[in-house]
């Protein structure tokens, strides 16, 4: 039996004749003696749960996982972590996402593991498991559930959550009936997996192979596709080869990785959620990143991959036409080749894990013809955003990137709900919608009500996009020239607390300004008689959000989970 010193922390617990023996004795079921005299144990992170159905698949891959950490040498214990269910949690999975994060961090930090092998798949699971992880910072793996199988109506390939915008706004403008949305409804989640767009969900899950902590074509497998489960096989493998050898999170995850993952979220026309959950992960490592790394990384990087909501095509037909490494093969000359990952190799080698079968240029454009010249994550500045907006180009109305229009404001999301289809709203094609109250600490939880619908009045006339200001998220899946993330949000005192009906506000993404046009002074006035309204809640879990929820421009951690922490867990069990 190995004593404490061994260079395993999981001997902390097993490796102590005497003291261990409680530890032993109460996982002695079905374990052989031998599971605890020195193999590396691997806790295996699910988020398997009916109530997401994203992750609802995830014990099979878990099983997968099992099987190659045993064939390696280590023990594998399954278990369980919070689970956020992007198309059920009320009042928006973005809330628990911190929570979820100290819930894996605790849950890594008091067991008996050396390394961690996190399986996630919907969108707040990926960033939210991360994040956890990072903060103890032990050799860990990321493995995606993967995204689902296209479905289809009348010959037409449905995209998930993309059409759900699409024929939403039709049966509002009344070109579609609720009878043809209901047939839609039956046939849009053919099989298991997360949404088949370039979603968050898929996004994240592109974003951990491009940061390095996910193996090879870890991104775009499709969830029913058994090299997803191949995927996890190897997964398994490598971790305990990880333990062996102490690569460890933050090896692995450098500046290098982030500046990567940010000109490849660019190239595949990821979702604006992406930047939120890159800087909370960053911060957790002490990486410095800043919103502005975003606008001056992803500029340089053009559109090469044709999915919705920024093009054509769905995941499968990503994966089937090369996947996230014949991106990185394009991009190679702009992306740090000698970055970390999880395989031991340089990031470089991710470029030669192409899919054996003939990449379509339609799907992934090579370099010299792009869907796009520029693509990325316009980050807009001015009186309106002091500390920063985002605006997604590459799902936006190009003749809408210079407006000035007059503004129409809602100060909640249920005034909308209440005024937006009033006949007598003095509101046109050519206004400027602004939303307020749906930041981090106003909603609270900064819901993905960025791409709020349109006035009915105006979708009559068959406008389908216009420009919406607001302090929310929309999700990956969605599109239209929307202003995100406006920082500071308005319940926290930012400019946009202060806007009012008929103020005109101009939006030049060129030049990267949001301007409300008014002068300084009243700006100043306006802001000295704003009254912070009073918190909805005032106890629990929302209370501590509210009280300490960094802004967007930030990644919305909490602020007392900033940087890493690796106090190692000392007491004993008595």
């Amino acid at each position: 039996m190995l004593l404490i010193g061994d260079g395993l922390r999981s001997q902390d617990w097993f490796g102590r004749p005497l003291e261990g023996f409680a530890y032993r004795s109460w996982m002695k079921r079905g374990l052989p003696d031998d599971a605890f005299d020195g193999r590396p144990i691997i806790g295996i992170a699910t988020t398997q749960s009916d109530l997401t159905p994203c992750n609802s698949h995830v014990d099979e891959i878990a099983e997968h996982v099992k099987r190659g950490v045993w064939e390696a040498g280590g023990v594998p214990l399954v278990f369980p972590t919070t689970s956020l269910g992007e198309t059920q949690i009320r009042p928006t999975a973005m809330l628990l996402r911190n929570l979820m994060a100290m819930d894996v961090e605790e849950s890594i930090r008091g067991n008996p593991m050396d390394g961690v092998v996190l399986l996630g798949g919907c969108d707040k699971t990926t960033p939210a498991q991360l994040m956890g992880a990072a903060s103890v910072d032990l050799p860990a793996i990321m493995v995606s559930g993967g995204p689902m199988l296209n479905g289809r109506y009348k010959g037409r390939e449905l995209g998930s959550g993309t059409d759900v915008w699409n024929f939403t706004a039709e049966v509002r403008a009344g070109t579609m009936s609720l009878e043809e949305f209901g047939e839609i409804e039956s046939c849009m989640t053919r099989s298991r997996g997360s949404c088949n767009t370039m979603g968050t969900a898929s996004a994240m899950a592109c974003m951990s192979e491009a940061l390095g902590i996910a193996l090879p074509h870890n991104g775009a497998i499709p969830a029913a596709d058994s090299r997803r489960l191949r995927l996890a096989h190897l997964a398994g493998r490598r971790i305990v080869e990880m333990v062996h050898e102490g690569l460890t999170m933050s090896q692995v995850l450098t500046r290098s990785s982030f500046e990567n993952a940010i000109r490849v979220l660019a190239a595949i026309g990821g979702s604006t959620n992406a930047v939120v959950h890159l800087l909370a992960i960053a911060g957790r490592l002490g990486v410095e990143l800043t919103l502005d790394d975003f606008d001056r990384l992803t500029r340089e990087s053009p559109l090469l991959v044709n999915l919705r909501p920024s093009g054509e095509h769905l995941m499968g037909d990503f994966f089937y036409s090369g996947g996230l490494p014949t991106v990185l093969h394009h991009l190679r000359d702009i992306l740090d080749g000698d970055a970390a990952t999880v395989t031991g190799r340089p990031f470089s080698s991710y470029a030669d894990a192409v899919a054996a079968e003939t990449a379509d240029h339609d799907v992934i454009r090579p370099l010299d013809n792009p869907l796009k010249a520029e693509s990325g994550i316009a980050v807009l500045h001015g009186n309106l955003c002091p500390r920063g907006a985002v605006l997604k180009p590459n799902a936006a109305t190009p003749e809408l990137m210079t407006h000035r229009g007059r503004a129409v404001v809602f100060e909640s999301i249920e005034d909308y709900d209440a005024r937006i289809d009033d006949p007598d709203l003095d509101v046109d094609e050519h206004c400027v919608l602004v939303l307020k109250g749906c930041g981090p600490m106003g909603y609270p939880g900064m819901p993905e009500v960025g791409n709020f619908g349109l006035p009915k009045k105006v979708l009559a006339k068959g406008i389908r996009d216009m420009v919406r200001i607001s302090d929310a998220r929309m999700s990956g899946t969605a599109y239209g020239t929307v202003v995100l993330h406006t920082a500071p949000e308005a319940a926290a005192g930012g400019p946009l607390a202060v806007v009012r009906d008929g103020d005109m506000i101009s939006l030049d993404v060129p030049n990267r300004s949001l301007t409300l046009e008014v002068s300084d002074e009243e700006l100043a006035r306006r802001l000295k008689l704003w009254v912070r309204p009073d918190p909805e809640y005032t106890r629990g879990y929302y209370r501590l959000y509210i009280d300490t929820v960094l802004q967007a421009d930030q990644g919305c951690d909490f602020d007392f989970l900033v940087g890493k922490t690796t106090r190692p867990v000392t007491r004993d069990i008595h």
